[in-house]
């Protein structure tokens, strides 16, 4: 079924598995030039690149995973700290991932959970991140410290998602389609950008429980485990260039100043609003193909 997804909707693309120290990470590969790495967010999969990968892939070699936990990648056994679902434990698996295939340094572009994949990714592994784009996110230790009505309203998955298991598991299990079909109705702009064969692609690993388990184990570590890791790196500044792009349809847009909450962080800051909603690379594909070329193929 995975094999069949590659072959329609990342023409051109492999298909692999590679086993790292702790888990074993689907991806697809494909295109030339430089390295450049494309890590998805929440409720998706390296499925969610597949608009843009073809035009990019003139440009970059690309490597589009599949994060731990999510779509066809490992399934790490959850545990009472959630280490295994930290941004440190899933930034070490594609560390490794670009090692493997022969990419010491490169190019990184997260959207959602993948942005504070990517974040954590920089932070532990410097020498090995040349530039670094964030789609739609600010720090996560930023959000959890300025939290209030109007962002618990709008982020309420935050806050469900890090209930004690089972229970935000059982209630997603019991109504999965409604619940995904919620989260990209409510998060993105335009009935038709997520196609649907996409969202059949997400809906499949989504129906796996343990799938649900490690995403809810995901955002548990998020308001968790992350925030101990973040803390003491709040001094160490990003080095590297950051492109931070986000919705201007999105709830990022008229709660922060996105570009300052991202110079608290990093020395070399640009970035711009999109004409979307939250999921940019599907719903604003164009756009993004233009920034992504522009920023990593720069000087």
């Amino acid at each position: 079924n995975n094999q069949k997804v590659e072959i329609t909707m990342f023409k051109g693309f492999s298909g692999q598995k590679l086993t790292v120290s702790e888990t074993e990470i689907n991806l697809v590969t494909g295109g030339n030039g430089p390295p450049l790495l494309l890590l998805h967010g929440y409720p998706q999969s390296h499925v969610m690149w597949h608009k843009v990968a073809p035009s990019l892939a003139k440009n970059f070699t690309l490597v589009i995973p599949d994060l731990r936990g999510y779509g066809d990648s490992g399934i790490p056994q959850p545990d009472d700290q959630h280490y295994n679902y930290s941004k440190r434990a899933t930034a070490r698996d594609q560390a490794e991932v670009m090692d493997a295939l022969g990419y010491p340094q490169f190019m990184v572009c997260g959207h959602d959970r993948g942005g504070r994949v990517a974040h954590r990714m920089t932070l532990d592994y410097p020498e090995k991140i040349l530039k670094l784009c964030v789609l739609d996110i600010v720090p996560t230790y930023r959000i959890f410290e300025d939290a209030d009505k109007d962002l618990a309203t709008k982020y309420w998955h935050w806050f469900f998602l890090i209930q004690r298991h089972p229970v935000p598991e059982t209630m997603i299990g019991n109504s999965l389609e409604f619940y995904l079909r919620t989260q990209f109705g409510s998060w993105g702009h335009g009935a038709d950008t997520i196609t649907e064969e996409a969202f059949g692609e997400y809906l499949r690993c989504f129906k796996r429980p343990d799938v649900l388990y490690a995403t809810c184990e995901d955002y548990r570590a998020g308001a968790s485990i992350d925030l101990e890791h973040d803390k003491v790196d709040l001094a160490t500044k990003i080095s590297c260039p950051l492109l931070a792009l986000w919705g201007a349809l999105g709830a990022m847009h008229n709660r922060y100043d996105v570009i300052a909450a991202w110079k608290e962080r990093a020395l070399n800051v640009q970035g711009k609003a999109i004409n979307s909603g939250h999921f940019i690379p599907e719903e604003a594909p164009e756009d993004i193909i233009e920034q992504l070329s522009e920023f990593f193929l720069g000087e």
